[in-house]
């Protein structure tokens, strides 16, 4: 039995004669019908205009075939004599000559003009697939992208098989487990050169495939293994080769990409390190100098130093010491939250008791007792690390103390499953220009006679966000700050699933 293929190769010839044959039949048909109203030169175009079909239509040979019968039919049917292949008179006979010479070259040209339009609809379709291919490649982000669509456009531009492979390190290519051997030697080989091999590339000849590398000598990222390749179709290896370079293109891309993000978080690594370098120098030299001074005017001058005196001193070496400490603390704990991703060690815990615990804390420093707290009874837990949260709120309360002179509002809410902290001053505020860089480190207001390292509010939204949640300034009503702090709530409380445990 006959394949498919098999059978539509052999019915497609005999479409086309039997398309010769309609169409002869129906140009003797058509001068039969005008016989008596038209000349035979009239009679010679229709069968003119039957052969032009047919070239346009048909492969050369059919063509010229039904040129020959044409000429033959007008001839025998229409030609004096009738029904005869005789050609009595000389004009006749030249005119059938040069109407078959007429018909042949219209057939050849005709030949022509179909094989330049099916190569200018090739060219069409293939710019088209390197306008789409360009375009995908533009929006994707990783090698293993590229390769899918560096496969998909050669399967679909080739009959193949055809393969492709990418570098892993630079040098190596990361092949497919079931490609063939040879193929494998074919890639290495066109990396090693950085030129195409294969059949009207002057390489390796013999080969069955053009191998193409991606990239330039230096730079090769890859390699692609075509078929079949023909040594003749040279527009078939440019295209192949106009694929593998936009392909090429696109991996550099990444890798120049790859390059500059490390080249910029470098850049920032140094830029923040010098940052450090400059706070830590300055914030902490002078506390350390006010301790040694203070120290030593006690070691050497006690004796001479009034009680008053002595406890200034004392009080300078608690105060810069404990400034000394905040700072240091600040300075770990930011580094740990913006370094490598760290677990916290989060539990279900009482935002009442972390409230109550910074209280106690900060108002020991609060002798004027400015900070007003609302904090509601049966708040939900939050799971969070009761520690960070506490300096977190620390942080807040200690700003609104040395920024502000008026009350300070301590207040906590529920509100669209968040659980809010909302500390509020009464203080000169911050500059809109200024809000959005006041949650960067080593950034401060713009307030004179207040000494800081800048690491406090920085912190504080680092904390935030390492419990998924985040903290906003909002301008105060009649002047002031109002930071506030959200934090997600867990619809399932710790009570609620007890409850649902028992029977």
């Amino acid at each position: 039995m006959n394949s498919p293929a098999l059978s539509a190769s052999n019915r497609q010839p005999a479409r086309g004669w039997v398309i010769v044959a309609l169409l002869l039949t129906a140009a003797t048909a058509c001068s039969f019908l005008l016989d008596r109203y038209v000349s035979l030169t009239s009679q010679a175009m229709i069968y003119v205009l039957a052969v032009v079909i047919a070239s346009y239509k048909l492969d050369w040979i059919e063509s010229a075939v039904c040129a020959v019968v044409a000429v033959t039919a007008l001839n025998f049917f229409f030609v004096p004599p009738r029904w005869t292949f005789e050609v009595e008179n000389q004009e006749h006979f030249i005119a059938l000559g040069t109407m078959l010479v007429l018909a042949l070259v219209i057939s050849h040209l005709a030949k022509g003009v179909r094989r330049e339009t099916e190569l200018a609809h090739l060219n069409e379709r293939r710019a088209r697939q390197l306008q789409a291919l360009a375009t995908d490649l533009s929006n994707v982000n990783s090698p293993a992208d590229i390769e899918a669509l560096g496969h998909k456009a050669l399967d679909a531009a080739f009959a193949g098989p055809c393969s492709l492979a990418l570098t892993q390190d630079g040098r190596e290519l990361d092949f497919a487990a079931d490609l063939d051997a040879a193929v494998r030697d074919g890639m290495r080989c066109c990396m090693r050169e950085a030129a195409v091999l294969g059949p009207g590339t002057g390489r390796w000849p013999g080969l069955l495939a053009w191998y193409l590398p991606l990239g330039e000598r230096g730079h090769v990222t890859g390699a692609a293994c075509v078929r079949p390749a023909l040594a003749a179709d040279e527009a078939g290896r440019e295209h192949a080769q106009a694929l593998c370079a936009l392909l090429a293109q696109a991996l550099w891309r990444l890798r120049v990409t790859a390059s500059m993000l490390a080249a910029q978080s470098e850049a920032q690594r140094q830029q923040l390190q010098s940052t450090f370098l400059a706070a830590i120098s300055h914030d902490l030299r002078t506390p350390l100098a006010a301790i040694v001074g203070a120290a030593s005017s006690l070691q050497t001058q006690r004796d001479k130093l009034s009680e008053p005196e002595q406890d200034r001193l004392l009080g300078s070496i608690v105060s810069e010491a404990s400034y000394l400490s905040t700072v240091t603390e600040n300075t770990l704990q930011l580094v740990q939250l913006t370094g490598a991703a760290q677990a916290l060690k989060r539990d279900w815990e009482s935002m009442e008791e972390i409230v109550g615990a910074v209280l106690a804390r900060v108002r020991q420093r609060d002798a004027q007792r400015r900070i007003k707290s609302n904090v509601p009874e049966h708040l939900p837990l939050v799971k969070a690390d009761p520690v960070l949260l506490a300096q977190l709120i620390s942080n807040l309360l200690d700003n609104a103390l040395q920024y502000s002179d008026g009350a300070i509002d301590l207040s906590v809410s529920v509100e669209a499953q968040e659980l809010l902290v909302s500390v509020k001053d009464r203080g000169p505020g911050i500059p809109e220009a200024e809000q959005k860089v006041i949650f960067e480190a080593y950034t401060r207001g713009d307030q004179s006679g207040q000494r800081g390292a800048g690491l406090g509010l920085a912190l504080c939204r680092a904390i935030a966000l390492a419990h998924g949640g985040r903290l906003t300034l909002r301008p105060r009503r009649g002047g002031g700050s109002n930071f506030v702090l959200a934090l997600p709530l867990d619809a399932q409380q710790p009570g609620q699933e007890l409850n649902q445990e028992l029977p």
